[in-house]
């Protein structure tokens, strides 16, 4: 499971290592983090053991009550947590401001929902087991490890982090190298009003101290990153049999039909594509326009598009790449693009300025262009003209990703949105569904599986306990030696009155 160091190389000290979290936008040093190795995770993890034991105790009030007080204290310390994410990251005081107030709303709806949606509830018994009451709930499993990215350090892991916790588990959350700060903070807030034990515990490092998480005997690895480290996570925890929620990159297209709000549709691609600086799992990568308006789109997705500048002011328009070789990939997507033939209408190569890319507006681009079929995760856009609305479903469909999708359609917007092959849709808005916290997120194919977010998000973190008990004995019971065939013509004629209709 390897990453991508960042710039400073690990230091020691008191026989410790620690390496360095930089602000992508001067190189400064933001702080310095010790590199975990295996035993220290495998010993958070087996602190943790009694930890959830004590958690989960508390019940669905006691732990509300406690998730209710860290989330008012990240409240109170806003400004300092959306400074330290804009530092780490570089994204702009705006953006970091997004993110923290989608963290707190979805803290808030996890904690109110948990003991709705896991608690224990009665089931109905059915023909067969008439005499019997039926109950179920859910359960948490133990201990969540969560591996975490960089590119929303807080809302993405507490999707799972947030969750976990008001399932009833303890957590033990890797971070990305390039953010291990942001981890710490959460950890850090929460530990002060959950001072009884290390129930949210934080580790950080590289790839090897996520790959230690995978091997220290979690109940389950929550991971958040690409594809490829994600099958990575996968191999790792298939030897013990952990099972994991993986959710990864994606490629997601937006649909402009002949019917839609060409206007307001220009404004989302261009907002969905380019803000943090294009690196959002279920950006804009891909639009595909109806031929019908595709000319005016283009005029207004080139008009918006080229008044936008990044920069590392609080108010600049969006942040730098926060992940220095991500840079390559978006030139490498960009130059294979007009290789192929495609024309950029807004920016192109020069637009690359490390650690900053400008708005990249691309057209004529052909499907084969890995612009076009792999996650640029930078500030461009590809547009793409189609016949209708129905070739651009088509299109949308035809890649291994399947993460999120937008629809812009006044008349057709939900017939569409239900033909596409994803996890999520957006219609006549953008990223709508992130910002909703009682819908599920997650996707299909090479975007991964399972859900964080919603009542799926909160079961993902538990088993279901299911329980039978004989109220009284029965007339006719099958589930016995002594039941003789009077007993089952009875219940076939039944089965044939009740169901056979």
């Amino acid at each position: 499971m390897t990453q991508t160091a960042p710039a400073q190389p690990p230091r020691v000290d008191d026989g410790q290592a620690r390496f360095a979290s930089l602000d992508p936008r001067t190189g400064e040093v933001v702080g310095h983090h010790v590199v975990h190795t295996e035993a220290d995770v495998h010993e958070a993890v087996r602190v943790a053991r009694s930890a959830a034991a004590f958690w989960s105790d508390l019940g669905f009030d006691g732990r509300k009550a406690r998730l209710d007080a860290w989330r008012r204290l990240l409240v109170k310390r806003l400004d300092e947590f959306q400074a330290l994410i804009s530092a780490e990251t570089g994204k702009s005081a705006d953006d970091a401001r997004t993110e923290v107030a989608l963290v707190i709303d979805h803290l808030h709806w996890a904690a109110k929902s948990a003991s709705k949606v896991l608690g224990k509830r009665k089931v109905s018994s059915g023909l067969l087991m008439y005499n019997h009451a039926a109950s179920l709930e859910y359960r948490p499993l133990g201990v969540v490890g969560v591996i975490g990215p960089w590119n929303y350090p807080a809302f993405t892991p507490m999707g799972s982090i947030a969750y976990a916790l008001a399932a009833g588990n303890a957590v033990v959350f890797k971070p990305s190298e390039y953010t291990p700060g942001v981890g710490e903070f959460l950890s850090a807030a929460f530990g002060e009003v959950v001072p009884e034990f290390p129930v949210f515990t934080v580790v950080t490092g590289f790839g090897e101290t996520g790959a230690a998480v995978c091997s220290s005997g979690v109940d389950k690895v929550a991971f958040t990153g690409s594809t490829v480290t994600g099958k990575k996570v996968m191999a790792a925890c298939a030897g013990s049999l952990t099972p994991v929620l993986v959710e990864c990159g994606g490629k997601d297209p937006l649909i402009v039909a002949e019917d839609a709000d060409v206007r307001s549709a220009a404004e989302s691609a261009v907002w969905g594509g380019i803000f943090n600086a294009g690196q959002t799992c279920a950006g804009v990568e891909r639009v595909y326009v109806a031929a019908a308006v595709y000319d005016e789109f283009v005029r207004l997705v080139t008009e918006r598009a080229s008044k936008l500048r990044p920069g590392g002011e609080p108010d600049a328009d969006f942040g730098p790449i926060t992940m220095p070789r991500q840079v390559d990939v978006i030139a490498s997507h960009v130059a294979d693009a007009l290789d192929r033939g495609g024309r950029a209408v807004v920016g192109g190569l020069e637009s690359v300025r490390p650690p900053y890319v400008e708005p990249i507006v691309l057209v004529d681009v052909p499907d084969e262009s890995t612009a076009v079929t792999e996650e640029t995760f930078g500030p461009t856009l590809v547009i793409r003209k189609v016949a209708d609305a129905d070739e651009a479903v088509r299109l949308a469909n035809s890649l291994r990703y399947g993460l999120g999708a937008t629809v812009f359609s006044r008349n057709r917007g939900e017939e569409l949105a239900a033909r596409l092959r994803c996890g999520m849709v957006s219609v006549n808005a953008v990223l709508a569904y992130a910002s909703v916290p009682g819908l599920p997120f997650g996707g299909v194919g090479d975007s991964g599986f399972g859900r964080i977010h919603g009542e799926d998000g909160l079961r993902e973190f538990t088993y279901a306990h299911a329980v039978t008990r004989k109220r009284f004995g029965a007339l006719l019971d099958p589930m016995t030696y002594d039941r003789g065939s009077r007993t089952m013509k009875h219940i076939i004629r039944l089965v044939r009155l009740l169901y056979g209709r």
